[in-house]
This record gives structure tokens, sequence and C-alpha cells, in this order.
């Protein structure tokens, strides 16, 4: 099994960011993150079923997360919450103001890891990390009043995270979160049920053995979260951002033909659906 629990995700994604940073017209440089994968990570993206393949979401999920991440900045945001940060370099590789502060929370194991390898290191901005389960909420609210009392304007970032919770998990902590005032945005990566049908046809045993099942994909999209505080700022095609940045999936032209063919045919519901297959979402307080 290359994948013996939900961290190992992290390693997973983190080659893709070192793929994408090998290239001479890389969109965006991670120079740590192969270090930081180490050979688990090379062995599950060789291992794993189309693995190499599915390096193009990734890529293009990290480099307009890295564009949003740049603006919110620019609009005030003095604090980002990173959940579930995994491997992240983010704090060491993108050019932050120091003035900003910076937050890390996930498990102890794949955190500590992380912490212990960039040991030697410099980080760009004010550096923070917690060690926490964030299944435990009396923890992790605690933990978001502490960092909201200390903060003006925060930007909470959850990549790759959602998809592995229930519905209710997700609504939990979208409660949790909108309830302290300096928490204004939210950046996560949303998926639709069509394309978790499509993840589990091509990773669902790996991810079912290593429980980490894919979860999370509500049918009303953005939607699901306005009862819990949110609202939708910006929603950034994954497939409409791929050809923007040209980093699209293998075969793209052959999927764009199939698609302008259906869409001759599909209803308007349909096609709006189709735009909202998997995307980068910013969240901002309702």
């Amino acid at each position: 099994m290359p994948i013996q629990n939900v961290s190992d995700t992290a390693r997973w994604v983190a080659i893709y960011r070192a793929m994408e940073t090998d290239r001479p017209d890389a969109i965006f440089k991670d120079p740590f993150a192969r270090r930081l994968a180490g050979e688990s990570g090379e062995e599950i993206v060789q291992n794993m079923k189309y693995g190499k393949q599915g390096a193009w979401a990734m890529i293009v999920r990290t480099a307009v997360m890295d564009e949003i991440i740049r603006q919110a900045i620019a609009d005030g945001a003095d604090t980002i919450v990173n959940l579930a940060a995994g491997l992240d370099a983010r704090p060491w590789r993108m050019d932050l103001p120091s003035t900003l502060t910076w937050v890390d929370v996930d498990l102890p194991g794949i955190l500590n890891h992380k912490t212990e390898l960039m040991k030697g290191e410099r980080t760009r901005c004010r550096y923070e990390a917690v060690t926490l389960d964030l299944r435990e909420r009396a923890a992790r609210k605690a933990l978001f009043t502490r960092i909201g009392v200390g903060a003006k304007r925060v930007l909470v970032v959850a990549e790759g995270l959602l998809i592995y919770l229930e519905p209710e998990q997700v609504g939990e902590l979208a409660d949790d979160l909108s309830a302290v005032p300096t928490f204004k945005w939210w950046l996560i990566d949303l998926a639709s049920p069509q394309l978790v049908e499509w993840m589990r046809g091509k990773w669902g045993d790996a991810a079912q053995k290593a429980n980490a099942p894919f979860r999370f994909a509500p049918e009303e999209s953005t939607a699901f979260f306005l009862p819990h505080g949110w609202k939708e700022n910006q929603y950034r095609s994954s497939w409409e951002e791929s050809r923007r940045l040209d980093r699209q999936m293998p075969n793209a032209w052959l999927w764009r033909t199939v698609g302008a063919v259906m869409g001759l045919f599909a209803s308007r519901e349909k096609k709006e659906k189709f735009k909202r297959f998997s995307g980068i979402v910013l969240l901002e307080r309702a």
C-alpha cells in the first residue's frame, strides 16, 4: 500500500509540486517539495494508478491558491491559518510580508515531520506550527478564538481537506470558523459529486484502505456554506484555470471535443454543473 493514512496524501501532492518546480517554465517554484515528500512520496506517485497523470489538477490548485493568497494579503489579511497544512511550504517559498502571521495546523506526525526537515530554513513571515487533530472540536474552537483575538483580518486556507470529511463535519467546521469575527475569508477546493465518483473509480480502493475515503461533494456547490455563515466570493474552475495556466490534463483536446458535442444537447443546468466539476473557491463572511 503506497498510501498508509490520510497524511500520506500530503507526500503525494508534494511530489506534484516538485515535478512542476523541475520544469523550465514552472508557474511556481517549491524548492522544498521533494525533500519534504521523501522517498515515500516518490513511491506513492510511482505506484498509484494514473499517478503522474493527475499532477495537472494539483499543480493548478497550488498556483491558483497562491494567487488568491497574494490578493487576500493585498486586501488586508494580516494572518493566514492553514488547516491540514501537510507539507505546504508557502511560508518558506512565497514572497510574504514579514509582518504577516502564518499558522500551520495539522496532526503531529506530518507537521512535526515538516518542521524537523525545515529546521534551519527561514520563513518569510512570522510562523507558528500547531499540532492538533481538527476533529477535536473543543480544541479547534479554542485555537480559532486565540488566533482571532490577536488578528484583524484572517484568511483561512483548507487545501485538500474538505473532500475527506463528512458533510456534517464540514458544516460544524464552517460554523466554528464563522463564529470568529476576524475570520474574513476561507479558501478551499471543492469537488462535485461527479468528480468524486470518478475519483472513487480511479483511487477509491487505495483511499479506503488508508482510511481516507473521498466524502464531501455537495450537490448544491457553494450554497452548502450559506447556512453556516459563508458565501461565495469567487469560484475558479480547475478546467478553465488549467487552460489559462497551460497545465491541462492529458488528452484535454479530446475532452474539449466531447464536451463541445455534448454541450449542443445539454440543458443550461447541466452546462452550469459541468463548469463546477472541480474548482478553487474563495468564501467570505455572509
